[in-house]
């Protein structure tokens, strides 16, 4: 399959870095918790410092929601979420080992972290500007169509795997007891995503690898290579302009 920004989300945010990691042979029975305690302390860290709206990362997502005719103290990106309730509640949310690390490093690095059961994915899918007929489910179930223009992640039954493109995945691919193989997408907008994006792949990827001894392969994604070729098997991820 391939995965890709598609060309008028590139051309609206030409400032875009997506890292993109796949691992295989992923099981709940692994203890994460030293690992999401470590990003925890480094986003509480930068917290100490002032409200996360005034991060650059945020402030980047911020500038893309309103020009996308969103409210962005209304929709959020996910990292601006987690590190709000980090920030009220003190605590990240438990899940499944695996989200629980991409919320935390999310948290950590301030740059919105998606989790995807590649099984759960089908054929190419693409970050592209909504039409309106996807099929979006909720984690509750409830099926929703994504407004015409909201950026989304689509596949090729038509299903979208995003609201808001970093605001809220979709239940139908949520990391699960029974996931075996995920695809995971890191994207930022601020000035310095060029150098931060590749920085928290590898250190994802190392995680991934420690924890789990799990097949784990890494790309990042730009304007001049925004889509790569992910394996359906063991192998490396192909960046393709």
């Amino acid at each position: 399959m391939r995965f890709q920004h598609s060309t008028d989300v590139r051309a609206a945010f030409p400032g875009l870095v997506a890292g993109v990691v796949v691992a295989t042979g992923v099981t709940p029975r692994v203890d994460a918790q030293p690992q999401v305690a470590d990003f925890s302390a480094r986003a509480r860290a930068r917290l100490a410092g002032g409200a996360e709206a005034g991060l650059a990362e945020i402030q980047a997502w911020r500038r893309a929601y309103a020009a996308l005719g969103l409210k962005p103290t209304q929709y959020r990106c996910a990292a601006e979420a987690l590190l709000r309730r980090l920030r009220i509640d003190g605590e990240l949310p438990r899940l499944h080992p695996l989200v629980d690390l991409c919320n935390a490093v999310s948290a950590a690095y301030a740059i919105p972290v998606a989790a995807l059961d590649l099984d759960r994915v089908s054929g190419n899918l693409t970050v592209r500007h909504a039409i309106g007929d996807e099929e979006y489910v909720t984690f509750a179930g409830d099926v929703e169509r994504p407004q015409p223009g909201e950026i989304t992640f689509v596949d090729a039954a038509g299903r979208a795997h995003a609201r808001r493109w970093t605001n809220r995945q979709s239940g139908w691919s949520a990391v699960r007891p029974q996931t075996s193989n995920v695809l995971i997408v890191a994207e930022a907008l601020h000035d310095t995503a060029a150098a931060d994006v590749p920085r928290l792949v590898d250190e994802l990827s190392a995680e991934l690898t420690a924890l789990w001894s799990a097949p784990v392969t890494r790309t990042v994604l730009d304007g001049e290579a925004p889509g790569c070729e992910v394996p359906t098997a063991a192998g490396g991820l192909t960046r393709q302009r």
